[in-house]
C-alpha cells in the first residue's frame, strides 16, 4: 500500500512539474502586477486621507504629469550605458550585460514603496520566464546601497539592485523629478516617512517608474513609463517583447 501511495506522490509531482515547465516554456501563466495590486489594495487598512492631504498628493501628480507628459525613453532609441554599484559594491555596467542577452531595466522609488515592492516581487517570479530568452534583469533605484542590501536580505531577490546616487541615469531616461516639499513633508509628517532616510540628506529625487527592454545592441524594444507610480508594465509585456525579439533574431 505504501509502495503505491509513493507511485502516486510521485507521479503527480512529475505532472505538476511537467504542467509548470510547459508554462514557463509557452509563456502560459507570468505572474500579474495588476492583479498584486489589486490583493494589495483590497487587503490594506489605515486612517484615510484628510481633503488636505489628498489634494497635496492630486497637485503633485498633476503638477508633474504637466512637467513631464511623455515619460521615459522611445523604442527605437539607443539605451544610455551606465555604470552603477550594487548592493555589495560591485559595479555593474550595461553595455556588458548586453553582451550575455538582452536586458530588462526597471527604475523603481525605493523599498518603502509599496507599488515599487509588489513589481520587484512579480519580475522576481518571472526570471524563468526571462531565462528562456537569455535576458537579465537589473532595477535602478537612487536609495543607498545599504538599503538595497536590507531589501535583498528581507525579498531574496536574485537580481541586480543598482543605486544611481547621482541621478545621471534617471536623468538620461527622461525619468528624474523632485518630490515637491509639500508632499516630502506630508509624508514625513502624515506617514512618519521620510525619503531622504532611504535616499541620503537633501536628496528628494525619484523616477517616474519605467521598464525598458533592451537588445544587444543597445536599441530600446520595448518601452512604459507612467507618472501615475500605481501603473507598471506588465510582466507578460516584457515577455511577449523578449519574445518578438527573440523571432527578429531567429
Amino acid at each position: 500500500m505504501n509502495r503505491i501511495y509513493i507511485a502516486i506522490v510521485i507521479l503527480l509531482l512529475a505532472l505538476l512539474a511537467g504542467c509548470v515547465s510547459t508554462n514557463v516554456a509557452n509563456d502560459v501563466t507570468p505572474p500579474s502586477f495588476k492583479s498584486g495590486v489589486e490583493a494589495f489594495v483590497a487587503n490594506r487598512s489605515g486612517d484615510k486621507l484628510s481633503e488636505e492631504d489628498r489634494s497635496v498628493m492630486v497637485r503633485a501628480a498633476r503638477d508633474l504629469e504637466k512637467a513631464t507628459p511623455e515619460p521615459g525613453l522611445k523604442v527605437g532609441m539607443s539605451a544610455p550605458d551606465f555604470q552603477l554599484s550594487n548592493a555589495f559594491g560591485k559595479k555593474v555596467k550595461l553595455s556588458e550585460r548586453l553582451e550575455g542577452g538582452p536586458v530588462v531595466l526597471v527604475f523603481y522609488r525605493g523599498a518603502w514603496c509599496p507599488f515599487c515592492n509588489i513589481e520587484l516581487n512579480a519580475l522576481q517570479s518571472s526570471l524563468p520566464y526571462f531565462s528562456k530568452y537569455n535576458a537579465s534583469l537589473i532595477a535602478v533605484t537612487p536609495q543607498r546601497p545599504d538599503k538595497s542590501k536590507e531589501q535583498l536580505d528581507k525579498s531574496k531577490y536574485t537580481f541586480e539592485i543598482l543605486s544611481d546616487l547621482d541621478d545621471s541615469v534617471m536623468k538620461a531616461y527622461n525619468l528624474y523629478f523632485e518630490v515637491p516639499q509639500e508632499l516630502h513633508e506630508l509624508y514625513k509628517n502624515r506617514f512618519s516617512f521620510d525619503i531622504t532616510a532611504y535616499n541620503g540628506k537633501d536628496r528628494l529625487g525619484l523616477p517616474i517608474p519605467g521598464t525598458f527592454v533592451i537588445d544587444q545592441n543597445g536599441i530600446i524594444q520595448a518601452s512604459y513609463a507612467k507618472t501615475d507610480y500605481k501603473k507598471r508594465m506588465e510582466p507578460e509585456d516584457i515577455i511577449n517583447a523578449l519574445k518578438a525579439l527573440s523571432e527578429t533574431r531567429n
